[in-house]
Parts: C-alpha cells; structure tokens; sequence
C-alpha cells in the first residue's frame, strides 16, 4: 500500500526567487490561516515568511527543513488585503513575499508582535484623594492632583493642561502610590469639530451629493477642480458622511510635505482623530498605526503612497489627492502604482474611490471620458477668488541676473511693498546645474555618471543621479586656467541672488536639503507665516499648499521638458506649471504668475496660457491616439545594468528572443536598446519595451516571461527588473 506523501506548509519570503518554498509543519503547532507569518530557517538565517497554502513533498524531492514557529493566531492581513496582495504580485511581476513585506512597516515584518495601541489613563488612588490636601499648593504635583480629582486623563490631555513637567509630576504621584493609571482603548465616540465647515458653493455640494450617492459600492469618481476650488472641502464632506455611516476612511497624499498642512486642516474640521503614516514617522509609530487601523480604532488616516497597505476592516471610502502625481509610483524593487492600487482595494472592499486633481493624468481623464468614472467637475476657485492673471515675459530680449529678469525683480518688490508674499520657482536644487571653464569649456562631469555635476554652495559637486560628490577643483584639470564659473542657477543661487536685492525680507528656500527633518515644511511655513517674503523652492511648493497671502507666483523657466524625449514630459511640464500657478491669489487678494521662457511661441505654452490645462489634455490625448501611446497601449519595460557591455548585451539578447518565442501578435516586443540614460553610478544600462493595446495580452506575456528570467544563464551576471506600466522611460 502507498505512503501518502507528508503534508507541507507553502511559505512565501522575501527573497528575489517568484516561487512559493516547502517546510515541514512546525512542531506541534496547527495549519495557520493563510497570512499568517511563520518563522523559517533559510540557509544560515532564519526568515519571517508568510504561510499561503498547504501542499505535498515529492517521494523523490530533498529532505524539507521545518519551520521553525508560527508568530500570529490571526493574519495580519484581512481577506479583502490579501487578496488585492495577491493580485499585486501578478500584476506588477514580483514575487509574492516580498509583496507581502512591503505591505507591513518593518517591526511587523521581522516578526514583532502587533503592538498594544491601548492609552493610559490616569486617576487618583483612594490614598491619593486623601493625600490631595496635604500637597504643597502651587506646585505641579498639586495642580496635577487637583486636576485627576475632576476625572481620569489620557497623557494628551495631561499636557495640554499641565504643561511642561507634567510628566515628571506625574512620576512623583505615581512613586507615593497617589496616581494610577489604566490602559483602555480609546473611545470612538465623535467630539465636536474646532472648526466649523465653511458654506459650500453650488459646484462643491453638487460634488458632494454625487460622491455620497456612490456610497456602498464600488464606483470611481474623478473630482476635477482648478486649483484653489475648494476640492478639499468636499474630500472633508465625503469623510463627515462617511464617518456618520460608521465606516473608515483613507486618504492619499502625494508627498510628506503635504501632509503638515492636511493633518491640521482635517484635525480641526473632522470629529475623530486623524492618524497618518508617512515615512517621517519612526518604525514604532508606523507599526501602531498599522494596528490601530487594523482593529478599527482608527477611522480617519491620512498617508502617503504606503498607506494604501493599510487595514480597512470597516471600509467607506479612499481618497487620492492629486491622483497625477508621479510620486505614487515606486521607483524600484515592488514597483506598485498606489493610485492604481488603491482603485484595486476599493473594488475588493466594495467601497467608492475618489480621484482628485486640477491637472488628472491623461490616464484618468481617458476612462472619465469613456465614462468608466464618474466626472465632477469644480470650475470656480472657492470664496470668489479670481484665478491669477498670467504674463509670458520673453526671455531673448532680456538681460538676466542669476536667472531674474529686470521686470520679474520689479514685481517681487512691488509685492512685498503692499505686503504679501512671493514664490520663486525653480525645479532645479543646488547653486548651479554645471560648473564650467571660461577659458577652455571644460565641465565638471560626474565620472560614474557622463552627467553634469550640479555645484552645492561654492565648494561642493554633486552628482543628482548617483549621489557622487566631489570639491571643486582649484583650477581647470584640462587647461589649468582659473576661470571657472557656475552656469545656470539652482534654488540656492536664487536664494543667494534674492537675499542680496532684497535685504532684510524673510526668505524661506524649500527644497530637498532644506526638509529633512520631520514636519521641516510645516515649520518653514510657520516661520513664513503672514509677513511680506519670498518662497524659493522645487516641485515642493506646487503641492496642494494653501498660503493665503501668496500673491506672485515666479516661474524662472519654463522651458524645462518642452524638448523632451519622453512622451510623457509634455504632460508633466503641464502639469508642473499649472500647480504652481496655483498657489498664488488663493484668498481674497488678486494673484499673479510671471512666467519667464525663452520660447514664448511653443505650442504647449500657448495652449495652456489661452486655454488652459483641459485644451492641452484634450490636445494630448489626440495625439497619443495618433501614435498608440499610453492610455491607448499598454507598457512594460525590462531594465538592465552592468559594468561592462558584454553580459548586458547578452542578457538583453536572450531576454528578447524569449518574449519573441512565448509571445504572441498582440505583443510588440521591441529590439534591445540603450537607457536615455546609458551609464549611471558606473553601471551600464538598456532595456527592452513591450507594448500592446490588449492589456490581458501583455499580462499574459508577462506571466510567463518573468519567471523564465530568472532560469537564463545571463541573467547571473546582470541586475534586472520588470517595471509594468512605467511611468520614466528613462
């Protein structure tokens, strides 16, 4: 009689393999649900894998390792998540463990318990009522005493009372036995708002009765308002409504600098507590995040790209703002799309999504015109705010000083004379982009990179693409001469320049360097506060903020990406210069944007000074039909690298002949080429495109190329990656 093969525990880990891997079942423990975390031996290590499945060991195959323990009772991960998970790994061609991963912030995934998201509360003991009197009066364990005498408190509650030193007062109660605390889980119950919502306008409650008319069921609504329409007034109306029906809600934002100014505006107008979860917040906090989410403690949360892993057990609706936004698209290793993904959740969990933007991407406004979304539409800026008046000032005439025109200078000093405020924009960090002999035309290239180095300060080069940095030479290495000089100028020459003509006026730079620490923007913006001054920065300042007395909004260049290779940079330059043109006049005071360009005639310029963001789009997306561009195919891009030549060229070659063999007529699979960018940090780079208007075609090509990358023989001597629907093609 046949030996039944012994059962085995199907564990998915977060190792570069697309394959589930075999162990024993842990000694004396039961089948686990599936997502629960389970402890492995892995070679010499011992990994924190997720278990997916039963299976059975081949009569013929190796001798399995057992696992070693299992770490949850439940999953951390509800069945609507592990689902969309699950999906996420076949779509975006990554193996599942470390989807999985990615999906837990980092406590959680190296096999720390879910964290206990109790508060203490605080009371007075019966000894510590008794003793209230004898309390020296006046000091804080005194005040502290009296005030635990009215009721118990939470620590938040404590400070805010107390002040500084509460907690030492608190220590001292508690070490004499006369204060104790309690954990209890916070109660969910809905306090009154600090702020009271404004009246909405007609456009604004015609836009919140359309999304509360998709609550319940999965539908996708596009709220597309011109910037400063009020568009988060009705994100906070949906939430009200949502919060009213018992049901949680998450919120996307773009970028951690966004979130300051949202977490303030959404605590004071919504009843609950607002969490949030961005990569500012240490790994503790994230993981009690996580855990409030998970058991339903927290209803409102606010984050960036990785919140959308987050647990919604009682799901009402998904917000992304500024869904155009090319940084919910992660770069490298699980390279998910968050708004793509979050579109993914909602339909599991049966609730509505809203996408929000003053400029969609041309993807968004496809399915709203084919009517797969909703479309709502805010044309008005809100409070009667006049949109900002638009002047094309041609540079071919003018004498520039650091990048400033004379007119340009003129109208920063006109508008800190009647007292407002004006931003500088220039998408470009650091001093200047090249440093540059004036003698014999040498420049500073970055060695690893055939790139410009861009000069920080007057001492330091730094490559922007591999992070190389070196000082800057005493004299030209090629003619010896002396004369070399800074071309172009960076945020921090602008800032330099401005401070020298305008002494005295605050001026705040926002860039990359200057944002590092947590909530740096918010803090930036404090010390900014209502005074006349001046804003220099990146395409950090065109995110969604709201600075009532901007007036003049100064873009230094807008020929930046009018040239472009990339199909795609049309659009991101449009969209670019719309959200800064947007920050100013956003109150009640007239705004004003000066746009300086050296080709006042292009054509994209034009259509958008005349006519704004929908022509171009409209414009755009005839002529990406014209040429099958996306959203009219579909994308994937094998990307390459290595030191030398040879085995980049030999791996290209065979990924290429195997997608020609596995694929089909719907598939195009282009011939190898090099990167735009050919060589970065020392390494080689090309890639292979492929491209269908069916997507299930190109999906079904995908499925069976990417596991067969891994058995080519070349594909050892080269790093690779699989980016479906890419957003660079760089």
């Amino acid at each position: 009689m046949p030996v039944p093969a012994p059962a085995t525990w199907r564990i998915a880990l977060s190792v570069p393999l697309p394959r589930l891997f075999d162990y024993r079942p842990a000694d004396g423990a039961s089948t686990p649900a599936a997502g629960c975390r389970v402890k492995v031996p892995f070679g010499s290590r011992s990994l924190v894998g997720f278990y997916v499945e039963a299976g059975t060991a081949a009569p013929e195959g190796p001798e399995l390792r057992t696992a070693e323990a299992v770490l949850d009772e439940v999953p951390l991960f509800d069945p609507p998540l592990w689902q969309a998970l699950g999906w996420a790994a076949g779509y975006w061609q990554r193996p599942l463990g470390e989807v999985l991963a990615t999906a837990l912030p980092v406590a959680l995934r190296q096999g720390e318990p879910l964290p206990d998201t109790r508060t203490a509360f605080w009371h007075l003991t019966e000894a510590g009522g008794t003793a209230l009197a004898g309390l020296r009066r006046g000091s804080r364990p005194r005040a502290l005493a009296d005030y635990l005498a009215q009721g118990e408190r939470d620590e938040a509650a404590l400070a805010a009372s107390i002040g500084p030193g509460w907690r030492d007062a608190l220590r001292r109660l508690e070490a004499r036995g006369l204060a104790a605390s309690i954990l209890r889980v916070p109660s969910r119950e809905a306090h009154a708002p600090a702020r009271a919502a404004p009246e909405r306008s007609p456009e604004q409650a015609e836009a919140t009765a359309a999304i509360d008319a998709l609550a319940g069921r999965f539908a996708v609504a596009l709220l597309e308002g011109v910037t400063g329409s009020g568009k988060t007034e009705v994100y906070l109306a949906a939430i009200e409504a949502c919060l009213a029906r018992g049901r949680q809600a998450l919120v996307l934002v773009p970028e951690i600098g966004l979130t300051p100014q949202a977490i303030r505006r959404y605590g004071e107008r919504l009843p609950v507590p607002v969490l949030t979860l961005h990569s500012g917040l240490s790994e503790t906090e994230r993981a009690a995040t996580f855990a409030r989410m998970a058991r339903g403690e927290g209803r409102v949360l606010i984050g960036t790209r990785s919140a959308v892993f987050s647990p919604l057990p009682d799901a009402g609706l998904i917000i992304i703002d500024e869904e155009h936004d090319g940084s919910y698209k992660q770069q490298d290793g699980f390279r998910y799309h968050a708004r793509d993904f979050a579109l993914v959740r909602a339909r599991g969990l049966g609730v509505p999504a809203v996408l929000g933007s003053a400029t969609p991407s041309l993807e968004t406004l496809q399915h709203a015109r084919s009517k797969r979304y909703a479309w709502l539409t805010l044309r008005e800026r809100a409070g009667g705010a006049r949109p900002p008046r638009v002047r094309v000032l041609d540079l071919r005439s003018q004498r520039l000083e650091h990048g400033l025109s004379r007119p340009l200078l003129d109208a920063i000093a006109d508008c800190l004379a009647r007292g407002e405020q004006a931003l500088v924009f220039r998408n470009r960090r650091g001093y200047a982009p090249v440093l540059l002999c004036h003698d014999c035309g040498w420049h500073a290239d970055c060695a690893r990179c055939d790139r410009p180095l861009t000069l920080h300060g007057r001492h330091r080069l730094i490559c922007h693409h591999c992070g190389h940095r070196r000082s800057v030479p005493p004299a030209c290495p090629d003619c010896g001469g002396l004369a070399l000089v800074p071309q172009g100028a960076g945020t921090e020459r602008l800032e330099e320049a401005l401070a020298a003509r305008f002494p005295g006026v605050p001026l705040i730079r926002v860039d990359r360097e200057t944002t590092r620490g947590r909530d740096a923007l918010g803090k930036h913006f404090d010390a900014l506060g209502d005074a006349p001054g001046i804003l220099v920065g990146t395409q950090m300042l065109a995110k969604g903020h709201d600075l009532p007395k901007l007036t003049l909004v100064a873009i230094t260049s807008a020929d930046e990406g009018l040239f472009s290779a990339d199909f795609r940079a049309g659009e991101r330059m449009a969209q670019l210069l719309v959200q800064v043109a947007g920050r100013a006049g956003r109150a009640q005071r007239p705004g004003e944007v000066w746009l300086q360009t050296h080709h006042p005639d292009h054509p994209l310029l034009q259509t958008l000074v005349t006519r704004g963001y929908p022509a171009f789009a409209e414009a755009e997306l005839a002529e990406r039909a014209a040429a099958g561009l996306p959203p009219f195919s579909h994308l994937a891009l094998l990307r390459a690298e290595s030191p030398h030549a040879e085995p980049l060229n030999a791996f290209l070659a065979a990924a290429h002949a195997l997608a020609r063999a596995q694929g089909s007529a719907e598939v195009a699979a282009h011939p190898p080429m090099p990167a735009p960018m050919p060589r970065r940090a020392g390494r080689l780079r090309g890639q292979v495109l492929f491209e269908s208007t069916h997507r299930p075609a190109l999906q079904s090509l995908l499925r069976t190329l990417y596991p067969a990358l891994f058995d080519l023989p070349e594909a050892r001597r080269v790093r690779w990656s699989l980016d479906v629907d890419p957003v660079d093609l760089y």
